[in-house]
């Protein structure tokens, strides 16, 4: 077998994987719903926003905290954004374990690592 088979292989082991299904489904489910989709978009930019503060300032400020912890307990009311959130931590830490695998297989190290 070549390598291109065993990506194949990989491809539609992924494909039943139940953290990428699940995930994919709350994809979906979000993405229907323009009130959840727009909730999703705001608590991601107030993320985003967050970590850039962190960066630039070495910390995140308390008003910009308190509109942080406020949104997200207002995202954790909504099931659907709620259980997107969840199967996405799951799906990354699936993926990135992977990612882990290959990386190694081929000798290559990640930065943050270290």
């Amino acid at each position: 077998m070549n390598i291109y088979d065993k990506a194949h292989e990989l491809a539609r082991e992924l494909k039943q994987c139940p953290e990428i299904i699940e995930f994919k489904k709350a994809s979906e489910k979000v993405n229907s719903s323009d009130n959840s989709k727009k909730m999703l978009e705001d608590f991601r930019r107030l993320q985003i926003e967050a970590y850039t503060e962190q960066i630039q300032k070495g910390k995140i400020s308390d008003e910009l905290m308190e509109k942080l912890q406020n949104l997200g307990s207002v995202v954790s009311m909504n099931p659907d954004v709620a259980s997107y959130l969840q199967a996405e931590a799951r799906f990354g830490a699936t993926w990135e374990d992977i990612m882990k695998i290959l990386n190694e297989a081929v000798g290559i190290e990640m930065p943050l690592e270290k």
